[in-house]
């Protein structure tokens, strides 16, 4: 069962890491969206077409409220609570495989 316990392990490691990349390319979006950031820039493009697939979907069920965009914020509290809840119950998972 040892076996199984590290592969849990190893899984919840994973996701944590890849929510967390994610959290802060939604970071870097978040940031560029404040400046006049060149379109056309290469890692401007990447954080567009990261976020913009998630957002828009959160953005379809939040409104705007005065101009301001909080889907972003609504994605980084979804995460950490993902980060809190998935990953935490993983590795409590993988303790009692152990």
């Amino acid at each position: 069962m040892f076996v199984l316990s590290n592969f849990v392990v190893a899984l919840a490691r994973v996701i944590d890491i890849i929510l967390s990349i994610y959290m802060w390319i939604i970071i870097g979006r978040a940031i560029i969206s404040w400046v006049n950031a060149d379109p056309y820039n290469p890692i401007v493009r990447f954080l567009i077409s990261a976020t913009e697939p998630v957002l828009f979907r959160v953005r379809r069920w939040v409104p705007s409220l005065g101009g301001i965009d909080f889907s972003p914020v609504l994605v980084i509290l979804a995460i950490i609570f993902i980060q809190n809840f998935l990953v935490q119950s993983l590795l409590q998972l993988a303790a009692r495989l152990g």
